[in-house]
């Protein structure tokens, strides 16, 4: 009774967190995604609308201004200027797109690796957009500390027929008023980084005074928003601050943010699967800030500047910077990382709280993925493994349950010779566990085990770019997504979509894999005995069920796991129990289900 009542406990905390998860997680997020739909569809796109930052008198960074018509020609619009600036086209063998020589600005660039959907015939992947774009995306460096310094309205040169590949870098020169001389070289390996050298060449006769800055520019927010276990927006890691992450809403809220100087790091503005992010690798000072601008046009913005460095006449002085532009794979974060001395580049991935069981059991997922071919596979295994590593504690568990299977007799006597008097009775029952060597919680551990091991297993399907669209076998085409099939419209038989059903749709997408994970985690609650007390017995009945609409809308992955744990915990328990001359419940419980709806039927 007392390893019932612990292991009731315990499942009570588990479907208040997955209770809680559903009323504010779930339900606001499918309002959240049709609102978004149809605010994003409400959006009308700013034409003749580019953003020119000006230098200021004060030596701040500009402020991304969007003013209409800015850089259109007379009777143009802002595409048509672009057009007329040029583009250099780039072509690697994971990017496609160009760079406008108006800014030299990166603002086109899809990913050749990635769809939007599991569909063969669906687009690829576009992550950085034009201005004018009602989704503008954009990434520069520029100069401020004089007129005519290169910004954003810039028009660079480049020689014709010029085109950014991994072995053909290009290069960009603009001839100030003043007689300075710039002279851009971008070049990019065949994954997602680009490197940007720029030199500086003073031939004004005077000493000018520069400062560089960088940018990464977002005009809407994600059409999904994001949720509380995933971060998505603006971060870095800069100078004594560290990590800095600001979802869209908080910096929304603060309007900016600005840490503390640095001489080192990285910031930008992350996605789910996709993220930029400006990595100043020259050595200079600079001052990182993470804004929000409202004027004219909403939009968001990571950026840096420089401290100011003096040109002497006749000098050249130079500035190296790193832009990342890509998907967030967590082995070329890594070759990142050690290849350029990036500070905590592996922090682009969200990897949670948890990071000292998500990091560890992703690598070894994504090692089984190599050697079997399919991540569902590697899920599988890694719960064999994970089930190995923790059989000592989960054996002694089983076999602490096993004994008090066996000592119910004498349980029995001690309830019928106190009677009503607690502390008696907890007092000798506490003696005979002593006298047994049972420990009447361990039947938690199985459960509280399973607990961290399935969040850190959540986050990795939910957050690592290498489980989207991973198939499994059959109908499991995207272990990231939900089971796609539905029970309440006959796997599709029947002309309706359940999931699409108000408030109630959410609970009606029961695929099969549910319901194999519902009936093994029937199965498993039935390997001990019905409690006695009729609160705990409804509780015991209905768990399953609640349990099986709950993750229904979770990662298919995950249920999969989940359903696969239970099955190698019943035969785990049940070959202990065995081995400790305890009877296996199940049988029996299933046999008095059957008898008590008979009994019942007959009465009727």
């Amino acid at each position: 009774m007392e390893n019932n009542r612990n292991l009731f406990i315990t499942i009570i905390l588990s479907v208040v967190i997955l209770a809680a998860w559903q009323i504010f997680y779930i339900g606001p997020k499918i309002e959240a995604e049709k609102q978004a739909q149809l605010e994003l569809q409400a959006q009308q796109p700013e034409t003749a609308t580019q953003d020119t930052p000006a230098a200021t008198s004060d030596g701040s960074l500009p402020q991304a201004t969007s003013t209409p018509g800015a850089e259109a020609p007379a009777g143009g619009t802002a595409a048509e200027a672009e057009v007329e600036a040029g583009r250099i086209p780039v072509e690697t063998p994971t990017l496609t797109g160009s760079i406008n020589l108006r800014g030299a600005r990166f603002d086109d660039l899809k990913l050749k690796d990635y769809r939007e959907t599991i569909e063969k015939d669906s687009d690829i992947v576009t992550l950085l957009r034009p201005s004018s774009d009602a989704q503008g995306y954009i990434g520069e460096f520029g100069y401020i500390g004089f007129e005519g310094a290169p910004q954003s309205d810039t028009i660079w040169q480049v020689a014709d027929g010029a085109t950014l590949t991994p072995t053909t870098p290009v290069e960009l020169t603009y001839s100030a008023p003043n007689g300075l001389t710039f002279t851009r070289t971008i070049s990019i390996d065949d994954r997602y980084m680009f490197e940007i050298e720029d030199s500086v060449t003073n031939t004004s006769g005077g000493a000018v005074s520069l400062q560089e800055y960088g940018r990464v520019t977002r005009y809407s927010k994600p059409e999904k928003p994001p949720i509380y276990v995933l971060h998505e927006g603006l971060i870095g890691v800069t100078g004594e601050d560290g990590l800095t992450e600001l979802k869209y809403n908080a910096i929304e809220d603060d309007g900016q943010v600005q840490p503390g100087k640095s001489t080192d790091g990285w910031l930008g503005i992350t996605d789910k699967y996709w993220a930029t992010a400006l990595i100043p690798v020259g050595g200079e000072t600079f001052q990182p800030r993470f804004s929000y601008f409202s004027d004219n046009r909403s939009r968001f913005q990571s950026d840096f500047l420089t401290d100011a460095v003096a040109v002497n006449a006749g000098e050249t002085v130079t500035f190296d910077n790193l832009f990342f532009a890509g998907a967030k794979v967590s082995s070329q974060l890594d070759a990142y990382k050690d290849e350029y001395g990036i500070r905590q580049f592996e922090l682009l991935i969200d990897w949670g709280w948890f990071h000292f069981i998500t990091r560890p059991m992703f690598h070894l997922l994504d090692f089984l993925f190599n050697l079997f071919g399919n991540f569902g596979v590697a899920i599988l295994i890694t719960t064999v493994i994970v089930k190995a590593i923790f059989f000592p504690l989960a054996n002694m568990s089983y076999r602490s349950m096993a004994r008090m299977k066996v000592v119910q007799p004498k349980m029995q006597e001690l309830k019928e010779k106190f009677g009503d008097d607690r502390e008696k009775m907890q007092k000798a029952m506490m003696e005979l566990y002593r006298e047994e060597k049972i420990n009447p919680v361990a039947g938690c551990w199985p459960m509280l085990i399973q607990i961290p091991v399935f969040f850190a297993l959540y986050k990795v399907l939910y957050v690592t770019i290498e489980m989207r669209h991973a198939p499994f076998f059959g109908w499991i085409q995207d272990l990231s997504a939900p089971d796609p099939s539905h029970v309440f419209n006959l796997f599709g038989l029947l002309p309706y979509d359940p999931a699409a059903i108000p408030v109630l749709g959410t609970f009606l997408a029961i695929g099969v894999w549910p319901l194999i994970m519902g009936l093994t985690m029937f199965l498993q609650m039935r390997m001990n005995p019905a409690p006695p007390d009729p609160t705990q017995a409804m509780i015991f009945n209905w768990m399953p069920l609640v349990f099986m609409f709950m993750l229904a809308s979770f990662p298919a992955g995950l249920v999969i796991y989940w359903a696969w744990n239970n099955f190698l915990s019943i035969i785990q328990q049940g070959a202990i129990m065995k081995r400790n001359g305890a009877k296996i419940e199940l049988w029996d419980n299933l046999r008095g289900m059957l008898g008590r709806k008979k009994k019942a039927d007959a009465a009727k």
